[in-house]
């Protein structure tokens, strides 16, 4: 059985989206200010000098917070690989973290920008056959254009200590 201290809550957007995990503390915060609806419980209690509370494990907002924008998602490594969902957009293996790299569509070398629509992820073995070329020159298609995405999942939805019934939201996909 799990301790308090390792309790979270799965936080869903009024539309039923899973927004993010918080943890027990946060997630009674929330509760306390009314603004969100207690869909399930954690089987752990919180208690103080004088009550006892069942932790919520999963929320729903009272009202709609509307997604971040495209312009607002921090282009950086992780979030590049959940763009690409962990797949070499070379040879289309599904990889490890650990076995991705970044690479860039047109060198850095050749003025290549450091950007959303010039950074692929790519597996190690292609990244280094592709060398310092482009796809083109290399004769490697892109499985895909790289493009600015238009909303990325939070990534604290692959915690592997995710409980079991948090499943059923967290199969909500975007159009």
């Amino acid at each position: 059985m799990y301790g308090v201290t390792s309790m979270k809550s799965l936080v869903l957007n009024s539309s039923y989206e899973p927004m993010r995990i918080v943890s027990w503390q946060k997630a009674l915060i929330l509760w306390f200010q009314d603004k969100v609806e207690v869909l399930e419980y954690h089987t752990v209690f919180a208690r103080s000098a004088r009550s006892s509370f069942q932790l919520p494990s999963v929320m729903r907002l009272k009202t709609y917070v509307r997604p971040r924008s495209a312009s607002a998602i921090r282009f950086c490594r992780e979030n590049v690989y959940i763009r690409d969902e962990y797949v070499c957009q070379y040879c289309a293996k599904k990889e490890a973290i650990k076995n991705l790299t970044l690479d860039h569509v047109v060198p850095a070398s050749k003025n290549g920008a450091l950007s959303w629509t010039n950074v692929v992820s790519a597996c190690r073995s292609c990244n280094q056959k592709k060398a310092n070329r482009t796809p083109a020159q290399a004769k490697m298609p892109l499985l895909k254009e790289p493009k600015a995405p238009a909303w990325l999942p939070n990534n604290d939805f692959r915690w592997e200590g995710a409980p079991e019934h948090w499943m059923q939201y967290l199969q909500f996909k975007t159009g």
